[in-house]
């Protein structure tokens, strides 16, 4: 249920930023206050991102108060901190449904609010983007805004620098505003630091410094001469020397909770032109003491009682996650050779333990996909036993160099594949639906999919033992509950594994599938086959099976276009095996946010619609 908006006066009257611009500045604070309050109070009853939206209340209040939005462009990094955005921008009575089946959409989507100029969910897009508007915006004459809001995290990524150093060197209307949620540089802003970026951004300044400009460039020694004087003026008392050399007007540090101080130097900023930074500090979780003490606990949560200091916890099953955590462990201690590389994903991978344990042979590179990869490859050139652990969807922004920098010069690298299928609430920008479909036509690489947790593990093991390229894929969250053997076992490449001896049917499973493809087994009174191997696949036992049976269901959480599956129908057709063949995956689109289970079943990916299928068809 949404929160009750009685407890929010201020806040209930604010239907769109057009309201919330109507207002007289004084009542601002109060409304970034109710703001807060609304945030802690829904997302604690419905569960979603927390702690990054806290730290952006007071910047999003401004961001929208002194931008005319939507005319003008406001372009969020990842999205994790947009849910102020979402409260102010129309969809306040609908956050209770956020990450739900059918509710809003975790992340700022276009499809949702003309407010939402840009799909997010991957990092660090927002400057690339935003350029994007800005140059489009001046070849239109449109005299709009273009604002990018980017966190220190996403900052890691080339593709930022990218943008930036692009941007740096065009005479376009582009303002970047760096959301810095570090707590380590808090200290470093003040009352000085505030001054500075009120001077820096004031108009008086900026005439100032671009009359200088006009009046020098004749003499290109002297305006040289005071371009250098400016930039060892800021740098002795501010950290921007790196963005002014890439041609941005830096400004801030300031303080991202002060929200005059936002307002006069977003104001200032406003009338200028050409590329600025502004470097914003916040705090996570700012407003609720338990989120500002442990933001990393408090990113994503569940339902929470708010009154409470701790979240919620129990003894779940352990998940594929906590089974790859335990075995790199576990195989570390046994060969000092191996390294573990993961772009930002210590606690989603489960690395806590490791980066303690083995804290030399820890490496997380930050939000850099294409680096882990490339770095990997270099340890595996000098004789190391690299592992990257990465989602699926966050590997396809490092494809090049799995293909050019691993999988070409057949180099020792292990990939963990976390989150391969759906993953629920983080929806499209997040589910791991093409892996299999990639990874399969890169060559050298072995490809492995387990159906239970001491599969996962010991897939590891033969991933590890292997000379060359492994790639093993699991889904998120839990499976069958079966605790995984102590012991290694080694298992044969390319072999499958047959569960149930049937007829005229054989149900083929890829993964994590195996509960429904095991029913649907049962119900037909079918063969069914744990396949293991997407990459080699088990050709020999495939046609032995096609002497025997009549018709393959193939099973798979991932597209049904070039994957698993479409490896058995190019065996089928290849090799003439005279069967008929029906792949069950996912289907040709971007499957959204909800329950696991709702969206296999409404996509035809369950036992049920493959119980229907053969019966209709086949029998």
């Amino acid at each position: 249920m949404p929160a009750d908006l009685t407890q929010f006066p201020q806040l209930a009257r604010i239907n769109t930023p057009d309201d919330l611009r109507a207002l007289p500045r004084e009542e601002l604070q109060t409304i970034a206050a109710e703001l807060r309050q609304y945030l802690i109070d829904t997302i604690s009853g419905c569960g979603g991102h927390f702690a990054a939206g806290l730290g952006t209340v007071e910047l999003t209040v401004a961001l929208h108060y002194i931008f005319h939005t939507p005319d003008d462009r406001l372009v969020w990094d990842v999205g994790h901190q947009a849910y102020p955005h979402k409260v102010l921008t129309g969809r306040r009575d609908r956050l209770h449904t956020i990450r739900q089946h059918d509710g809003l959409h975790p992340f700022p989507t276009p499809q949702e609010s003309e407010y939402d100029t840009f799909a997010v969910g991957h990092s660090s897009t927002s400057i690339s983007a935003a350029l994007g508007m800005a140059l489009a915006a001046k070849q239109r004459g449109e005299d709009r805004k273009t604002v990018a809001i980017i966190g220190d995290g996403a900052m890691t990524a080339g593709m930022a620098f990218e943008a930036l150093n692009h941007a740096g060197d065009l005479d376009v209307d582009l303002l970047v505003v760096l959301n810095d949620n570090d707590m380590s540089i808090s200290e470093n802003v003040g009352a000085l630091n505030n001054y500075f970026a009120r001077l820096l951004s004031s108009r008086f300044y900026n005439a100032v410094r671009d009359t200088g400009k006009k009046v020098l460039s004749p003499v290109p020694p002297l305006k040289e001469l005071v371009h250098r004087a400016e930039e060892h003026m800021k740098g002795m008392v501010l950290p921007g020397t790196l963005f002014e050399e890439l041609g941005f007007n830096y400004i801030g540090p300031v303080d991202g909770h002060d929200l005059n101080v936002l307002l006069d130097t977003l104001n200032n900023l406003k009338t200028q032109k050409g590329p600025r930074l502004l470097h914003v500090v916040t705090r996570k979780g700012k407003g609720f003491e338990p989120a500002e003490n442990d933001p990393i606990a408090y990113h994503g949560v569940p339902v929470f009682n708010p009154k409470d200091s701790t979240l919620p916890s129990g003894k779940p099953k352990k998940t594929y996650s906590n089974v790859f955590g335990d075995f790199i462990c576990d195989i570390a201690a046994q060969d000092e050779r191996v390294f573990a590389v993961t772009p930002a994903m210590r606690e989603g991978s489960d690395l806590i333990r490791f980066s303690r344990e083995f804290p030399e042979r820890y490496f997380d590179v930050a939000i850099a996909e294409q680096h882990a990869v490339t770095l990997a490859a270099g340890l595996a050139k000098e004789g190391m036993k690299p592992v990257v652990a990465i989602y699926s969807t966050f590997l396809q922004r490092a494809y090049d160099q799995l293909i050019h920098d691993v999988c070409l010069m057949d180099l020792d690298v292990l990939f963990a594949i976390d989150r391969g299928g759906l993953v629920g609430g983080d929806g499209a920008t997040h589910n791991g639906a093409f892996d299999l479909s990639y990874l399969r036509c890169v060559p050298n690489l072995i490809i492995m999919a387990p159906s239970d947790e001491n599969e996962c593990r010991q897939m590891l093991y033969t991933g590890w033992l292997h000379k060359g390229p492994a790639a093993v894929r699991y889904p998120r969250g839990t499976g069958f509950g079966i605790t995984p053997e102590k012991a290694f076992t080694a298992l044969a490449i390319g072999k499958a594994k047959v569960l149930r001896q049937g007829q005229d049917i054989a149900v083929l499973n890829f993964g994590a599938m195996l509960s429904d493809a095991q029913q649907a087994a049962e119900a037909l009174n079918a063969t069914l086959v744990d396949m293991r191997f997407i990459k080699p696949l088990d050709e020999t036992l495939l046609r032995e099976l096609a002497k025997t049976h009549s018709a393959f269901i193939t099973v798979e959480e991932n597209a049904v276009i070039g994957g698993a599956g479409s490896a058995v129908n190019e065996l089928v057709l290849n090799q003439g095996l005279g069967v008929r063949v029906k792949n069950f995956g996912l289907s040709d689109r971007f499957i959204e946010h909800g329950d696991v289970k709702r969206l296999r079943s409404e996509d035809g990916l369950s036992a049920e619609a493959i119980i229907a299928y053969a019966q209709k068809e086949w029998k």
